[in-house]
């Protein structure tokens, strides 16, 4: 890694861990209704909001019962954002005209920002109207964002509360997170994004002529719109050339800043945070990649006051750190390492500086080897998606980081909620296991780990590797699966394992070579989102809810501590174990072999 790379990575970090203290303070407030006087100056609105939805918000609920408001309520979101990409034609605020999206294509989008994966298989500024990208889709950042924050929550309530039958109630703390924590930092947020050129407009999208005309070959149409064709079934070419280019416009800022901030990482623009109006210099995007790791990272402060202990909250912010720095190292390394076949022709000097610069391919300018590969470590290993360079173009290994980095279930900070408890499922799993190895029953913050949590947290932990082994394995196997894939061999079996990892994992970055807006695709990958968010999403409520009901045990002796380096390192050990274990065989298939392909000559 150069001193860039370091230099950037510690500035990241240390402005990150600068917040996550006064940050996490915060949101264990906002949760646990301290007189505060944000939720003083907001309670009248609040009330509003519980009156109007019929809403008692002092009433507790169970486990099972906060189970279905949370299934139904995102399942009814779904339905809308449906209906309204489907009715867009007809609504208001498309000023370009934009007919529906197919049936499939409309289903794989709403799947997919109700689950926070916000994979796009379609091309925003040509597809949706500014009323779908605000009401619809920027709406649903919001929501999905505050349902897994309110999940991982409820697991911390599971484990301060002891003989308990309530675990809290959804929509008060769905309408807190998202009144008091998401929605005043976006609007901050969106407005510095705005003051560095990012754009916020109505206005139809803008004609503007080119400082030189381009001149390119494309296949002749006729009249109705069919390829035109020579005697031999060639393809017959016409050259055009143009003056003018189409410049889109759009409320950019205030989707943007919520995208990042939720860990969603859908852009409005088909290039994602790649394109200038979404992300137009160094700073936005250093900006952005904290506001991306801000709750999530903050999250853990939470875990630690709520549970009245901080060093169980710092000790897995330690574990989530160690991970990102070695991720990010490797990541950066290969990109900075470049292509070895370019250094092979050894034809000039050239060749030589386009290897001693590195692998900029896919990659801005304007950011660099260190920024791109910093953004691609931290969206991936969140559960953001958003994207500043093109994974497909890394080099072999570099790409294979933000897939392992999902294949470990973006516990590495992860997502807004659902990385803080995939977390604290991994530490239940581990102190399970170093209770069998000590002969112990295993207990995690005063709480014994018996066969029902490791039931519930087994199916938390497995369901992603069932679900993105087998859509890949079908994918692979059948004709409309195989139609997709840009490149053949390694690399086109890596675009499939990736788009499946990334939507059982609730991601939504893509490898940028899969044609993914088909039937088979859209529908496939849609019922992965769902499965990859909802059904770890019922174990992990489970588990809250046997946790509160039991009693809290005194620390003994033989108590094993969780909060020193010694479960740091279990920590860590559960994650990659895992992660190894279930992954390296596909891994192997995949980006491994087109390594050693590479370095073979």
């Amino acid at each position: 890694m150069t001193g860039e790379s370091w230099g950037l990575l510690a500035l990241f970090l240390g402005v990150a861990l600068l917040c996550v203290k006064p940050l996490g303070l915060y949101i264990a407030n906002v949760m646990e209704g301290a007189p505060i006087w944000p939720l003083r100056a907001g309670s009248v609105l609040e009330r509003l909001i519980y009156r109007l939805c019929g809403v008692d918000p002092a009433e507790e609920m169970g486990w099972k019962r906060y189970a279905v408001a949370l299934l139904v309520f995102n399942a009814l979101g779904a339905l809308l954002l449906y209906a309204l990409q489907r009715l867009q034609y007809w609504l208001p605020l498309n000023p370009q005209h934009f007919s529906a999206p197919s049936p499939d294509s409309a289903f794989n989008t709403a799947v997919s920002f109700i689950t926070n994966t916000n994979w796009q298989s379609y091309t925003p500024e040509t597809t949706m109207s500014y009323l779908t990208q605000m009401a619809g889709l920027a709406v649903q950042n919001f929501l999905s964002a505050a349902t897994g924050i309110v999940v991982a929550v409820v697991l911390i309530r599971g484990l301060a509360r002891h003989t308990a039958k309530a675990i809290g109630n959804f929509w008060r703390d769905l309408t807190r997170v998202t009144l008091y924590v998401l929605l005043p930092i976006a609007c901050v947020l969106a407005l510095v994004l705005v003051s560095q050129g990012v754009i916020q407009n109505f206005s139809p999208y803008k004609q503007v002529t080119m400082l030189e005309p381009v001149t390119y070959q494309q296949q002749k149409v006729d009249a109705a719109g069919n390829p035109v064709t020579d005697g031999a079934g060639n393809p017959v070419m016409q050259t055009v050339t143009t003056r003018t280019q189409t410049l889109p416009m759009g409320p950019v800022a205030s989707q943007e800043s919520i995208k990042e901030l939720g860990t969603n990482g859908g852009g409005f623009f088909n290039a994602n945070s790649a394109h200038p109006y979404e992300n137009p210099n160094a700073f936005t995007n250093l900006l952005e990649m904290l506001a991306i790791i801000l709750i999530p990272a903050s999250l853990t402060y939470t875990f630690g006051r709520m549970v009245g202990d901080t060093r169980q909250g710092w000790a897995v912010l330690a574990a989530m750190a160690i991970l990102f720095v070695g991720l990010y190292a490797l990541c950066n390394y290969s990109e900075q390492a470049g292509n070895p076949r370019i250094a092979a022709l050894g034809v000039n000097e050239a060749a030589s500086a386009l290897q001693s610069g590195g692998n900029m391919e896919g990659k801005e300018v304007r950011f660099g080897i260190a920024g791109s590969t910093l953004f691609a470590t931290i969206a991936t290993t969140t559960s953001t998606g958003a994207v500043d360079s093109m994974h497909d173009s890394y080099m072999p290994l570099g790409g294979m980081v933000p897939l392992f980095d999902m294949m470990l279930g973006e516990v590495v900070f992860g997502g807004v909620g659902s990385g803080l408890y995939s977390m604290l499922i991994f530490a239940i799993i581990g102190v399970f296991i170093a209770g069998l190895m000590i002969g112990r029953t295993p207990e995690y913050i005063g709480k014994k780990i018996e066969a029902f949590e490791m039931k519930m947290s087994a199916i938390a932990i497995l369901v992603m590797p069932l679900i993105v082994l087998v859509g890949t394995a079908v994918a692979v196997s059948v004709q409309a699966g195989q139609a997709g894939v840009a490149n053949p061999g390694a690399h086109g079996f890596s675009e499939i394992l990736y788009a499946f990892t990334s939507a059982g994992n609730n991601n939504g970055s893509a490898f940028a070579g899969l044609s993914a807006d088909t039937l088979f695709y859209n529908t496939a990958l849609g019922l992965a989102m769902w499965l990859g968010r909802f059904w770890p999403i019922v174990a992990v409520l489970a588990v809250a809810g046997s946790l509160a009901a039991k009693k809290r045990i005194p620390v003994t002796e033989g108590t094993m501590p969780t909060h020193g380096p010694t479960f740091i390192v279990l920590l860590i050990g559960t994650v990659l174990l895992v992660g190894a274990l279930t992954f390296v065989p596909a891994l192997a298939l995949g980006p491994i072999i087109e390594h050693l392909m590479l370095w073979s000559h």
